[in-house]
């Protein structure tokens, strides 16, 4: 269930010149754990007060829209929502969900709303990793638990397939597809405008949440879209570890003759919102207790807002979205989006109760079972989607 995926550098090695000034794909474990802490050093020495860290900050979100070529950002099309299948649990509903990011390109899921909850509500989004197993990305019961646990809290929450997974995979889509990076972060943004157009969301207390991929995922969304208020990615956030899928770092998003840049980085951009990392001691993110977060929370100073800025670390445990990491985002999500967690706290254990949750199977959260079903206009799976 690790996905401990290591792979070599494209391009020059760092440190070195880039030829033809071409920039440079940072993959997998791009450098060593040491010369990411003097690249840390060096950013950091690049700025001095907000006014300096705001110019970075800017530099730094205008690479990453370039290289991932949404510069500018495309137009946003209609969404045509499909919402069906509703189903009735204890304390919350869920749906099938799709909507067109771009036109006959679907972003399929599922949507948990609460009961019992009066009054405009916070929206969480929740991507998924990379594990594909028979129960893999939005369908793996640790991503249904957190999702009908924030839902039972009062939110409504969004859990969406990654192209390649899910119904995604189902119906054609494949991983691989060239435009991964692009198309995921832009699904993720028209997400947010997804939950936007339910009459019962707050817009203005929008929270995220993934791990592995989906941890890159949340701080990618985070970086680029100032709607997200609270931020929380899971076992992600490596100043050496650039992510090990073209999802993740397959265009020219963190090195170029012009900047340089790294994972820890784009997560400090979510300054001065609400912002958690969960670490853990089996994977990449074993230094960030003394590396990265420490990096992070002096960008949060600059703001006067280093409480808003918090990580938990557990040292003997590896990769995933386990329990245990669910009950260290659960309360950060109700402290700064307003859950209700009366009911689901057990405020003598400390715990979030989850076995009130039921554990959907596969096909009864499937949007569409075949391409048939879907509406004409679909793009066939694996076509190239135009972006403007």
């Amino acid at each position: 269930m690790k996905r401990l995926l290591f792979f070599l550098c494209i391009a020059a090695p760092f440190g070195q010149a880039e030829s033809n000034d071409k920039p440079t794909l940072c993959q997998g474990n791009y450098h060593s754990e040491a010369e990411a802490v003097a690249q840390l050093k060096r950013m950091a020495a690049t700025h001095s007060n907000l006014a300096e860290w705001k110019t970075r900050a800017a530099a730094v979100r205008q690479q990453f829209l370039t290289g991932a070529k949404l510069d500018p950002l495309p137009k946003r099309t209609p969404l045509n929502p499909l919402i069906k299948n509703k189903r009735r649990y204890d304390g919350y509903t869920v749906e099938s969900a799709a909507f067109e990011a771009r036109p006959g390109f679907f972003v399929y899921g599922n949507l948990y709303r609460p009961l019992g909850h009066k009054g405009k509500r916070p929206g969480v989004l929740c991507p998924h990793g990379h594990y594909r197993g028979p129960e893999g990305g939005r369908q793996r019961p640790d991503q249904q638990h957190r999702c009908a646990t924030l839902a039972r809290m009062g939110a409504v929450v969004f859990s969406y397939d990654m192209i390649g997974f899910g119904d995604s995979k189902h119906l054609g889509w494949d991983h691989n597809h060239s435009q991964a990076l692009t198309l995921q972060t832009w699904s993720s943004i028209r997400a947010v405008d997804f939950l936007e157009t339910l009459p019962q969301v707050d817009s203005k207390r929008i929270g995220v949440t993934g791990c592995s991929g989906g941890g890159t995922q949340t701080f990618l969304l985070t970086m680029v879209d100032e709607r997200v208020t609270v931020s929380v990615p899971v076992v992600m956030v490596s100043a050496n570890f650039f992510g090990g899928c073209n999802c993740e770092s397959g265009m020219p998003i963190h090195k170029t003759p012009k900047l340089e840049t790294n994972n820890a980085e784009f997560a400090a951009l979510a300054a001065p919102r609400p912002l958690k990392l969960i670490s853990v001691g089996g994977d990449w993110t074993k230094n960030t207790p003394e590396v990265e977060y420490p990096f992070i929370r002096s960008i949060y100073k600059y703001y006067g807002a280093e409480a808003k800025a918090e990580n938990t670390h557990f040292a003997d445990e590896g990769h995933g979205y386990q329990a245990s990491k669910r009950q260290a985002m659960y309360p950060f999500m109700v402290k700064h989006l307003g859950l209700d967690a009366g009911g689901v706290l057990d405020t003598k254990s400390g715990t979030f109760d989850e076995s009130r949750n039921t554990i959907e199977m596969v096909d009864t959260m499937r949007t569409f079972d075949t391409l048939a079903e879907m509406p004409k206009r679909a793009l066939k799976p694996g076509a190239a989607v135009p972006m403007r």
